[in-house]
């Protein structure tokens, strides 16, 4: 893990061009709705449930993307919790990377199939909807920030991935939690059995922009290009669940 954190702090910090993540929108990098403040996890042992916060300086949520009209180079906009937590404990079969919860939003594709976020009676529109996604992130120095998410060979037998996965060659889930985004907080909240009663792990917040790719093998489905804020500064995953 230590080997991934000092990837992502070098690469991220890089002002090389690149010939991918075309899409970001420069003024993310100055946005104040990027900026982190603080993050926290609180479980209620009352509800049985955790809740992931990310403080930011401006208006959590109110910068997306603008869409890029197609799949290939469709920008996706993060605020992503690394976490301690093992693949299992989410319901992927064992891997090696760092188990991440990601609430998104990428307006040129709806990747959560069993949810209407929008209420709107469709289930295919919503994709620029602020939604979670658990995620593996695995080092990829050809990206700018350094990470991608962990894919897989689509004739591979042997990957369990939970049954509500977008069904993507990708160590990744849509599992439906509610995400929550009101002034300076975005929120998730995640029932405790949906990580096997896991209320013990350390965990960091970083704010992110991300790119899909889908014509050039060199490059992974979704990379990261830019990192924006890393609530501990370093990327240690110091904070602990309250």
């Amino acid at each position: 893990m230590k080997t991934l954190i000092i990837s992502l702090l070098f690469i991220s910090m890089s002002t090389e061009l690149w010939t991918q993540g075309n899409n970001e929108d420069p003024s993310f990098a100055s946005s104040s709705d990027l900026q982190i403040e603080s993050t926290t996890v609180v479980y209620s042992q009352e509800l049985e449930q955790l809740v992931f916060t990310i403080t930011v300086q401006g208006s959590a949520g109110t910068s997306i993307p603008k869409a890029a009209g197609q799949m290939n180079g469709a920008p996706v906009l993060g605020y992503v919790f690394p976490t301690t937590l093992s693949p299992t404990d989410v319901g992927f079969s064992h891997t090696d990377g760092i188990v991440a919860m990601a609430l998104t939003s990428h307006p040129d594709f709806d990747d959560t199939p069993l949810w209407d976020e929008n209420l709107d009676n469709n289930y295919e529109n919503d994709g620029g909807v602020w939604h979670a996604h658990w995620v593996v992130l695995t080092e990829n120095t050809v990206v700018p920030g350094g990470l991608a998410v962990k894919q897989f060979d689509p004739d591979e037998t042997s990957v369990t991935l939970p049954p509500t996965n977008p069904g993507m060659p990708m160590y990744m889930d849509s599992p439906g939690f509610s995400v929550i985004t009101k002034g300076i907080k975005i929120r998730v909240i995640i029932p405790a059995y949906r990580i096997h009663n896991k209320t013990s792990f350390n965990f960091d917040a970083v704010t992110a922009y991300m790119e899909v790719n889908t014509s050039n093998p060199d490059y992974p489905l979704l990379g990261v290009y830019a990192v924006y804020s890393v609530a501990s500064g370093d990327l240690s995953l110091p904070y602990t669940v309250n």
